[in-house]
């Protein structure tokens, strides 16, 4: 397994999105009702991800992952924060996405 790849697949498919600024890709890995929280609390996930990843050029580099790929830790760099160290925890269910929570480590 190549460190910089969750070993999740979903998971996987998710940061390749992220990181190549891929919102519609994003978005069809994700649950209908799928959540998302930054730093413990609720957010809107279709304004965030706009705020936060696809307007400002996010990039995540997986440093290390645990609970096989559905918590990752990540260097997170945007174009409005720079360069910080994050968490990530995924819900999966089959091969769509229910739930992020994310925030600094």
């Amino acid at each position: 397994m190549n460190p910089r790849e969750p070993m999740n697949g979903v998971v996987a498919r998710l940061v390749a999105a992220i990181n190549d600024g891929d919102r519609a890709v994003f978005l069809s890995l994700l649950a209908p009702d799928a959540e998302l929280t930054d730093d413990g609390r609720p957010r809107e996930l279709a304004a965030w991800i706009d705020a936060e990843i696809f307007t400002v050029h996010g990039h995540l580099t997986v440093d290390r992952e645990e609970e096989q790929g559905l918590r990752i830790y990540a260097t997170y760099r945007n174009d409005t924060w720079g360069e910080m160290s994050t968490v990530w925890r995924f819900g999966v269910s089959g091969e769509k996405i229910t739930r992020i929570d994310t925030g600094q480590a």
